[in-house]
């Protein structure tokens, strides 16, 4: 009789300690990973003014960082949890940036200069709906054009990629744009709120 108290306590003691030093910091682990990525995206809206997205991102990212933070303070002599949350917040700063990239969210702006003249490279993004605006200017080694364009983020590659084709040593700046209020965008023929909800909640896929 003793013997079976004796092995149920053992099998009793396992299973805790399965719980404990496995399952309990996996789980803050996959926690923390929600968390920090949901803060990064909840971030990255802010700053382009999706400001009735951001607060629902907030009060999920702060519900899972409370279940996680909870669970560590009931067991404070487990050092697993610690490198567990640590692993966590390191791991969702990653994923946080590869979902921001691929959701490519919001605008852009791309300067391009060039010495060289442009006229092909200007010709392509018309003929494609990107709204140019050109400038002649001075640079430390000449006179230079200066090309301005205004894009959806998910269109960046296909800008970048139409600069190194026709003006290859052009010297270009990508920069981020909180808000617009007109302009000349390419329609892709989804219409434009289909368009920007997809760009929201899916991701973008690869080319």
């Amino acid at each position: 009789m003793g013997e079976q108290r004796g092995s149920v306590v053992t099998i009793a003691l396992n299973q805790i300690n399965v719980f404990a030093y496995v399952i309990l910091p996996l789980l803050i682990f996959i926690a923390r990973i929600g968390d920090v990525s949901l803060d990064t995206i909840r971030v990255i809206f802010v700053a382009r003014g999706f400001r009735y997205f951001a607060p629902v991102l907030g009060f999920f990212e702060t519900s899972i960082w409370l279940l996680a933070i909870g669970q560590i303070f009931r067991d404070l002599s487990n050092p697993i949890s610690y490198f567990a949350y640590a692993g966590g917040f390191a791991t969702g700063t990653f994923v946080g940036m590869w979902l921001e990239d691929r959701l490519s969210i919001g605008t852009v702006m791309i300067r391009v200069v060039t010495q060289k003249k442009a006229d092909e490279l200007i010709n392509q993004l018309k003929g494609r709906r990107y709204g140019v605006t050109t400038v002649d200017a001075m640079g430390a080694l000449g006179s230079v054009q200066i090309i301005l364009t205004i894009v959806q983020r998910t269109s960046v590659s296909e800008v970048v990629s139409l600069v190194r084709q026709f003006n290859p040593h052009a010297f270009y700046t990508i920069e981020d744009v909180r808000n617009v209020t007109e302009g000349i965008f390419p329609i892709k023929g989804d219409g434009y709120l289909k368009r920007h909800l997809r760009t929201l909640f899916t991701l973008r896929k690869e080319k």
